[in-house]
């Protein structure tokens, strides 16, 4: 992929962690906006559009929380700006509560985002998006439209961006070291004492990794 206009639209807080290597995970669970209510991956190599929209740090954890800023013009800034694309390389579809709990250390959002999405739509399961992300060689200014507004996770930006010369976040080797030790969180999460207790593994999953 040498560029895209496909993009996939998250908090601002959650990009620049996303950026930082501070964590590989999003939590989705489908915005207003999406086919039938339901989050769905249907592009696995997207850039990170950051969006003000709906931001609240009562969901984030105190790190995080602190770093949500508003923006002068009200929900979004009128130059948006994009430094990163992100590989999804795995999405696992998870119901079950201790396997989301055991996640709790490796997202940014606190225990009152979780109960809140578990609540929501309870027949639905949440999905867990692992992403290698990439920062672009320069970041790039776009001018926000009225149709990248809204509750919706995908959007078409109106020109492509060129993604030649990005750099991974994360070496291969610790990014895989880091999807592993989540995979088996969500696998074999620790009992009341702690421990991990075998079980089988009871959540969907979809692997968009290229090996």
């Amino acid at each position: 992929m040498k560029s895209t206009t496909r993009a996939l639209k998250e908090w601002n807080v959650a990009v620049n962690a996303l950026e930082q290597a501070q964590t590989i995970l999003l939590l989705r669970k489908g915005g207003i906006r999406e086919q039938a209510g339901q989050f769905n991956v249907a592009d696995k190599q997207v850039l990170l559009y950051p969006t003000f929209e709906h931001q609240q740090p009562d969901l984030l954890k105190p790190d995080f929380a602190s770093q949500v800023k508003t923006v002068e013009s009200g929900w979004h800034p009128e130059i948006i700006r994009i430094g990163s694309w992100a590989e999804i390389t795995d999405v696992f579809l998870v119901a079950w509560e201790p396997a989301i709990a055991a996640l709790f250390p490796y997202h940014i959002w606190n225990e009152k985002f979780i109960s809140d999405r578990l609540k929501w739509k309870q027949n639905q399961p949440i999905n867990v998006l692992f992403l290698r992300v990439y920062r672009l060689a320069e970041t790039v200014e776009i001018p926000y439209i009225s149709a990248y507004g809204g509750c919706r996770s995908w959007l078409d930006l109106v020109t492509f961006i060129s993604v030649e010369g990005s750099q991974a976040v994360l070496g291969d080797r610790e990014y895989i070291a880091r999807s592993n030790e989540i995979r088996n969180c969500i696998a074999n999460p620790p009992n009341d004492s702690g421990l991990q207790k075998d079980k089988t593994l009871t959540v969907c999953s979809e692997d968009f990794s290229p090996h």
